[in-house]
């Protein structure tokens, strides 16, 4: 149900992948929140509301797998705001591609302004789906793109609109301070994988890194922590790596397992952990404003981005390396926090996103 709001107070609709039990997208949500100006009343897209609800309860919320409930909430608002992530991609299916891009040429057709806030572009597979988009985003009012290919790709298309980059805005929630070198054995949570299915790993190449992360938690005598970060598509993953015989028996005896529930809880794990080895993009992000040691592995490349970009150590999935050559690299890192001056570079470099959408909204709310 979307409550309406006085004339006086102007509505933004925040549009993305938010209360579908991932945690990534729910930390861009928290972000994006506390970038609204004050007097702006948010009205978000969701599925699970009372997920949403968690981090601003006085929100409005929408059904986002509802495009009609979606399209007559839109009606009613002053500004749309797509929030953070990689919606606008043909990879996960055209239809979510068509819902996005709908939005906002129904918004344009209607006069209400559109903000592309945190947003990668791409991959966009098929001829129809680069053709919709060259069509569509140049009405915007202003983008802010998460990395250079996106903007890149943007100039290239003569998308003439304000537009900036900037590193991926969940860089701007607030640092939690390491305390994995100083709590006692029965607090720490040694080695955490943040892992998911890839089609980038056989048996082999499954068994090969478990491996090496027994002789790891063997040598230190650390537990192992499995954090679902997505609870559909991860939680299944430690089972059926046991029924594929991937599970070393010491290992599994190791073995601890968390879902992703708040993103106090995954960096309160994380602050308290020996060794991060994230394969998901916000995992790796929230293990490093938990100060916490990590070491990448790579399915996108949007993951290896924003490994180099804070200096980690990164496996590319797709070139596996061998299992004694890869214990040698992840021994290295056991133990040994980042760089908080980099970090805090890298949190400066992801408020533009915010200064962008506060800039826009406040310049919105004075003609309204």
């Amino acid at each position: 149900m979307v409550v309406r709001r006085p004339k006086t107070d102007p509505v933004v609709m925040l549009c993305g992948y938010y209360g579908e039990h991932n945690l990534g997208d729910d930390a861009l949500l928290s972000v994006l929140l506390g970038e609204l100006p004050s007097g702006w009343h948010p009205c978000i897209t969701a599925f699970d509301r009372n997920s949403v609800l968690q981090l601003r309860s006085t929100a409005s919320v929408v059904q986002r797998r509802s495009l009609v409930a979606t399209a007559r909430a839109l009606m009613r608002v002053d500004a749309l705001v797509l929030g953070g992530g990689r919606l606008l991609q043909d990879s996960t299916s055209l239809k979510s591609l068509i819902y996005y891009l709908g939005l906002l040429l129904l918004a344009r057709c209607k006069g209400i302004p559109v903000i592309l806030w945190g947003q990668g572009l791409g991959p966009l597979r098929r001829r129809v789906s680069r053709s919709l988009v060259r069509l569509v985003v140049p009405s915007v009012t202003s983008i802010s793109w998460r990395d250079a290919g996106s903007l890149e790709m943007a100039r290239r298309w003569q998308i003439r609109v304000p537009m900036l980059m900037a590193a991926d805005p969940v860089w701007s929630y607030p640092n939690q301070p390491w305390q994995g070198d100083r709590c006692g054995p029965a607090e720490r949570t040694g080695i955490v994988l943040c892992w998911r299915p890839t089609a980038l790993l056989d048996q082999a190449g499954w068994l090969c890194l478990l491996q090496v992360v027994e002789r790891l938690a063997e040598q230190h005598q650390l537990p192992v922590t499995w954090l679902a970060f997505h609870q559909h598509q991860d939680s299944m993953l430690p089972t059926t790596l046991e029924e594929q015989d991937c599970v070393p028996a010491s290992l599994r005896r190791r073995s601890r397992f968390e879902t992703a529930q708040s993103l106090d809880q995954v960096l309160g794990l994380m602050a308290r952990a020996q060794l991060v080895l994230p394969m998901r993009l916000h995992a790796l992000i929230l293990a490093q404003l938990a100060g916490a040691p990590c070491a990448a592995l790579s399915y996108d490349p949007k993951v290896a981005a924003a490994a180099g970009m804070a200096g980690l150590d990164c496996i590319d999935l797709a070139h596996l390396p061998p299992g004694d050559q890869l214990e040698r690299r992840w021994q290295a890192q056991v133990m040994r926090p980042p760089s908080q001056v980099a970090i805090e570079a890298i949190k400066t470099d992801a408020a533009k996103h915010g200064e962008m959408l506060r800039k826009t909204l406040l310049s919105l709310a004075a003609m309204h």
